[in-house]
């Protein structure tokens, strides 16, 4: 029997010198114990040393996932399959053995004894492989899982929800920043000019207003119309006449334009960002930003920690997500628990009348489970799935004020996926499963019908 097996250095092929040995796996741990007595045992007939690391890491994917790597099949073919041997191949995965046999048409072994075989040669690997010395094969070893860990992270960067946590977590910072500093500009304007307050109620015209006006009264002869709307700017004017504000130093003007500047470029800045946040919802979650919107759908994740977890929790958790303290202290005082967490800003929830809002968000929270799960483990990102999901919750909300049916999740779904089929060019599914089902049930409930009749006809023949 010969032993296929994978080292960090290379592919080695053994030659099992006592086949009878992998009956009782328990003695092949003695035979093990020492190199004298593994070289009894075994004996090094072929060995294909890796040319770089790329090559290693190509055949630890493939093995890793039951596939022949091309570096192994021509090992194989010229070391096995090209000599008529009539000898097993032991593998240390059975998936590996399958694909062997079927593209090499190799007997492969995969059992209990092979596996105590494979362990017994991974502890004297050293000293039996001679191509490469003990301490180039340790540092092979370290080198290879650093290189294979990197590429088991092959994630695509517009997959990575990471960016969206940490986006939607900075939104949240800058609006607090951005609320301060705009009601201490406004206290401190105040003072020069506090009528402008009620007149320009926007935090960022206003900032903009006082960094081209300064004191008020320049405010009659400048030209604030790429600001302001023109009914505002003429009431501006008008009250920057008869204002009751004090007096100001240039220091103090000073001071305030530079925090004028301050909330300009925060406002920007925020409006890029938000800018950004949008594009990455859109690629890494579309379905959930089509169901509840972008801003809502990004605290959702960041809550969960990750599109991955918030794809792994039920439309339950999903419901009550940002509630928890909440939820926590009615089941304390036994009081109801809370109907909804943070998909209360959902759009559909607000629609709703106040006896429908815990049916709906119970509702809204499992379409938005679904297209959780959809986001996170497809391949080619669509909207198509939120947009006939969105149109379910509407349907629902109609449900709840007419009384008309809305269309089942099943007949939904089949729409999307015959549309998807359409545009890549197949044939729709014109039968869902279940039906396919229903009529085989069907179909065998009529031939087990039969088969009683046919016998009475020839029981009566026979008389």
């Amino acid at each position: 029997m010969l032993v296929l097996f994978e080292t960090p250095a290379g592919h080695a092929l053994f030659q099992l010198l006592d086949a009878g040995k992998l009956k009782k796996p328990d003695s092949l741990r003695e035979s093990f114990s020492s190199p004298d007595k593994t070289r009894k045992l075994v004996k090094l007939k072929a060995f294909k040393k890796f040319e770089d690391t790329a090559e290693a890491v190509q055949s630890a994917t493939a093995l890793v996932e039951g596939k022949l790597s091309a570096t192994m099949k021509k090992f194989l073919k010229k070391n096995v399959a090209g000599q008529d041997l009539k000898e097993s191949l032991a593998v240390c995965d059975a998936k590996l053995g399958a694909t062997i046999k079927e593209k090499l048409n190799i007997a492969c072994v995969h059992d209990e004894g092979v596996m105590e075989l494979m362990r017994g040669l991974r502890a004297q690997v050293e000293e039996l492989v001679t191509a490469a010395t003990p301490a180039e094969m340790r540092s092979m070893a370290i080198g290879l899982a650093h290189s294979l860990s990197r590429y088991k992270l092959k994630f695509s960067p517009d997959k990575v929800d990471t960016m969206i946590v940490q986006a939607i977590g900075l939104l949240d910072d800058l609006d607090k920043e951005l609320n301060t500093y705009a009601m201490r500009l406004k206290e401190w304007y105040g003072w020069h000019f506090p009528e402008m307050g009620k007149i320009v109620p926007d935090n960022l015209m206003y900032a903009k207003t006082i960094q081209k006006m300064g004191v008020r009264t320049k405010c009659k002869g400048l030209d604030l119309s790429d600001i302001l709307a023109e009914e505002v700017e003429a009431e501006l004017k008008d009250a920057a006449e008869i204002s009751m504000g004090t007096e100001v130093s240039e220091e103090d003007v000073a001071n305030i334009l530079m925090l004028c500047e301050q909330v300009v470029s925060l406002s920007e800045y925020r409006a890029q960002l938000w800018d950004y946040l949008k594009n990455r919802m859109n690629a890494i979650a579309p379905n959930l930003s089509v169901m509840v919107g972008e801003l809502v759908g990004a605290r959702l994740i960041a809550h969960a920690g990750s599109l991955m977890n918030l794809a792994k929790q039920p439309a339950s958790t999903v419901q009550i997500l940002g509630a928890e303290k909440a939820l926590f202290r009615a089941l304390k005082a036994k009081h109801d628990t809370p109907k909804y967490g943070l998909i209360f800003h959902s759009s559909f929830i607000g629609r709703a009348a106040a006896k429908n809002k815990g049916r709906i968000s119970r509702y809204l929270a499992n379409k938005c489970s679904i297209a959780c799960r959809i986001d996170n483990f497809s391949d080619e990102p669509t909207s198509k799935f939120g947009d006939k999901l969105k149109e379910q919750v509407e349907q629902r909300l109609r449900f709840y004020d007419s009384g008309e049916a809305p269309k089942k999740n099943v007949d939904a779904m089949r729409e999307v996926l015959d549309e998807l089929r359409a545009e890549a060019g197949g044939k729709p599914d014109k039968e869902g499963k279940k039906e396919k089902k229903k009529k085989k049930r069907e179909a065998a409930d009529e031939a087990a019908a039969e088969e009683p009749k046919k016998k009475k006809k020839k029981k009566k023949d026979k008389d």
